[in-house]
């Protein structure tokens, strides 16, 4: 595909990304916390993440249910961590992230679940939001986490509805025999 074809593509993916800046400010007063600023980085990460699960339906659903397994990881670590506190002090968080890393990891084996890298941002994005976020509740952040990874995973989808369409309408249109390497040249 020549560049001054190729140039919509990435022309098509900045106006995605700014129109999902658009819908982050527009739910930003509408979702947990009060005086949310926008959380659209949740989003851009789904995004990506769906591209990571393969750029397909199966791999974004794989990806939800991944974020929701880290959000529950997460709840699961912070609640028994903080419950081991007091009989094994400094050590009490190491062992319940022990604890809840093992079926974590176990999750490869079960089908709908196996896409563990989404289990992992999950649960680091409820981290940085409980850490972070001044008045934070397990309630709050999840239901933020999972409506921006929604929002995100989303956007894959339609980034790679519309790049398909638009690959498959400029085949349609190039000369079977072009030389790929004096198209991009052009």
């Amino acid at each position: 595909m020549k560049f001054s074809k190729f140039i919509w593509i990435p022309v098509m993916v900045a106006f995605l990304a700014f129109t999902i800046q658009i819908v982050d400010q527009v739910l930003a007063p509408l979702v947990p916390p009060a005086g949310n600023a926008g959380f659209g980085w949740i989003a851009f990460q789904a995004w990506a993440m769906y591209f990571m699960a393969g750029c397909n339906v199966e791999g974004g659903i794989k990806t939800f249910i991944g974020y929701a397994n880290g959000i529950i990881a997460s709840i699961l670590i912070m609640t028994l961590g903080a419950t081991l506190m007091p009989s094994l002090g400094f050590f009490g968080f190491p062992v319940a992230v022990f604890a809840i890393v093992i079926p974590v990891i176990a999750l490869e084996r079960v089908p709908w679940a196996d896409f563990v890298p989404s289990v992992f941002v999950g649960a680091g994005v409820f981290f940085g939001f409980m850490s972070y976020v001044p008045g934070a509740t397990f309630t709050g952040a999840a239901t933020t986490e999972i409506i921006y990874c929604a929002l995100g995973l989303f956007y894959g989808y339609v980034t790679i509805k519309l790049r398909t369409a638009y690959e498959n309408s400029v085949q349609k249109n190039e000369p079977a025999n072009a030389d790929s390497a004096q198209t991009r040249a052009s």
